[in-house]
């Protein structure tokens, strides 16, 4: 798979990950886990880029004598996810023809 579509994939299952409710990293790639696989050295620099451009906030919470950074997502980061859903749909529309096509030689 492209680069850069399997980048936007991860970016729209983190935020889904979080949008029901606050989480932090672990717990972010157990939930998406049985979807896609993402790693800790892949997911932080994801969480950190969606923060950069608005799409999520962090809070830092007191966890066993140490911070844990829950996420949040923003009404950005759920309008991001419904872009995804209306890009996947022109995206599936344009598989369909490819595929038709190709069935029909």
């Amino acid at each position: 798979m492209e680069t850069q579509m399997k980048k936007g994939l991860l970016d729209v299952c983190v935020l889904t990950a979080i949008m029901k409710e606050d989480s932090y990293g672990y717990k972010i790639i157990e939930t998406i886990r049985p979807y896609i696989t993402v790693s800790e050295s892949t997911l932080y620099p994801i969480l950190r880029r969606l923060g950069e451009a608005g799409l999520l906030e962090v809070r830092p919470v007191p966890y066993n004598g140490r911070i844990r950074k829950y996420y949040h997502i923003t009404r950005a980061g759920i309008d991001r996810i419904h872009l995804f859903l209306n890009e996947w749909n022109e995206m599936m529309t344009i598989y369909r023809f490819v595929n038709e096509e190709v069935n029909n030689q």
